[in-house]
């Protein structure tokens, strides 16, 4: 018997856009921008600081880039002026974030069949400030393909993703119930396992391989490394009629 499929939703980060690659990218643009202001130093090494500083601070710190210079050698910092050099550095990575930030063709096509088949609704589960992820969600044009209630970001809901309740919310907020409700995601502790414990039918995105130490942690219900491999298993085991 084919199973029935009511409300699908995804994770954003390393699940639909590969954020990790990008962040990687836009960093190496803000210290070439700050090094181009006068900076001294070895790229590899302040970057390897910078990424040091993100995870003693966490990702949504506002400082890091202060921090970075308070960290470095004196001599680095010989004859600049450092809010100059953070400024660079913070616009070379917008400028980054506004000429990158896109989905690729393969993924909006999935979405755009996703969203003409009838009876399904589509949403996002993401973690994350408010802001900071309604801007990504906007620039990456995600909004145009789901719900607009269907929109979960944990900071908005004041629930974690690891707490299986957000997933019951937002089966009920769907209209659907729990055994007919997917997550795909990356995260094998935020994504997989509470989605699994509300009963949804789990997706787990291998993406960038960044969490394949945890993969024995879970049972997820399929294993993917990309979205082409989700659209085929939506097709063969839920008769979805993907174009």
């Amino acid at each position: 018997m084919t199973a029935q499929l009511s409300a699908l939703f995804f994770d954003v980060d390393d699940t639909l856009f590969s954020t990790t690659e990008f962040v990687a990218r836009a960093r190496d643009k803000a210290v070439e921008a700050m090094l181009d202001r006068g900076l001294l130093g070895d790229k590899d090494v302040i970057l390897a600081e910078l990424a040091a500083v993100v995870l003693e601070f966490g990702s949504n710190d506002t400082q890091h880039y202060n921090r970075l210079l308070q960290r470095l050698p004196k001599r680095s910092l010989r004859g600049t002026n450092p809010s100059l050099l953070v400024h660079a550095g913070v616009m070379a990575y917008h400028e980054t974030k506004w000429q990158e930030l896109h989905i690729p063709e393969e993924t909006s096509s999935l979405l755009a069949s996703l969203l003409r088949v009838e009876g399904l609704e589509l949403g996002v589960i993401t973690s994350g400030l408010a802001h900071k992820q309604m801007e990504k969600i906007l620039r990456l044009g995600l909004d145009r393909f789901v719900r607009p209630d269907l929109l979960f970001i944990t900071d908005q809901v004041g629930i974690a993703k690891s707490n299986p309740e957000l997933y019951r919310r937002a089966c009920d907020r769907a209209g659907a119930s729990p055994e007919h409700s997917m997550h795909v995601g990356d995260h094998p502790l935020n994504d997989i396992i509470p989605a699994q414990t509300a009963g949804l039918t789990t997706v787990w995105h291998r993406g960038v391989g960044k969490y394949d130490a945890l993969r024995e942690q879970m049972n997820p219900t399929y294993r993917i490394s990309c979205l082409s491999e989700l659209r085929q298993l939506l097709v063969e085991d839920f008769q979805l009629p993907l174009d």
